[in-house]
């Protein structure tokens, strides 16, 4: 028979830049006691996102950071959605281009991640925010 254990929790960022979850899911994956199924991960914001990275190197973040500024500069003045400043709509393309949900399977009770991967919040505001995350277990 099929469960189905669901969770929240919250993450505080300090502005811009990516946060690592992974070791939260896991928890929560953990706290389940699904041992084969899938999770499914969701970030309950327009102006940041949800990826799978390398977390083994912080210069491959780095590196991802850098490329964004260019791809969606802040402060692009045909951009009208501009009510929250000039990081309020390339905070929400970002966030298009990299989607708000991410979904794992579950082998042996655990996340089926690779060696190099881990999950991220990435935050596309530049002042610090409260993220809510919601995540759904669902299997046997």
């Amino acid at each position: 028979m099929t469960k189905v254990h669901t969770s929240q929790f919250s993450i505080s960022t300090r502005g811009k830049g990516t946060y690592e979850i992974t070791e939260d899911i896991s928890s929560i994956v953990h706290e389940s006691g699904i041992n084969e199924g899938a999770v499914t991960i969701f970030v309950q914001h327009t102006s940041c996102s949800l990826i799978v990275m390398e977390n083994a190197d912080s210069s491959a973040r780095t590196d991802l950071h850098a490329f964004f500024e260019k791809l969606v500069p802040e402060d692009t003045p045909y951009f009208v959605h501009t009510y929250e400043g000039g990081d309020d709509m390339p905070s929400h393309i970002r966030m298009c281009l990299t989607d708000v949900d991410k979904n794992v399977p579950i082998i042996d009770g655990r996340m089926t991640l690779g060696t190099w991967q881990g999950l991220f919040l990435f935050e596309h505001r530049r002042a610090p925010h409260t993220r809510k995350i919601s995540v759904s277990v669902c299997g046997e």
